[in-house]
């Protein structure tokens, strides 16, 4: 098997990806980690699937709060 330059690799990853940088207080890192090892995770992939969960929970919030502003209406 060949290797994949690191330019190859970054040149990809900028196609395809954005980046967003999280700040934590000293020693939340740490934590993050270790929880998301725990659930068999990355960090990146633990922090994606949380960001995932908090927005399609407040889509359902927002979709149920719509709901009942306009059976209120009638």
């Amino acid at each position: 098997m060949g290797k994949t330059s690191s330019k190859v690799k970054d040149r990809y990853n900028a196609k395809v990806y954005e980046e967003i940088k999280v700040r934590v207080y000293k020693g939340e890192k740490d934590k993050i980690k270790a929880y998301a090892e725990q659930c068999g995770e990355s960090v990146n992939g633990f922090i994606n699937r949380a960001i995932n969960e908090a927005m399609k929970q407040q889509a359902k919030t927002n979709s149920t709060s719509k709901v009942k502003t306009k059976s209120n209406d009638s």
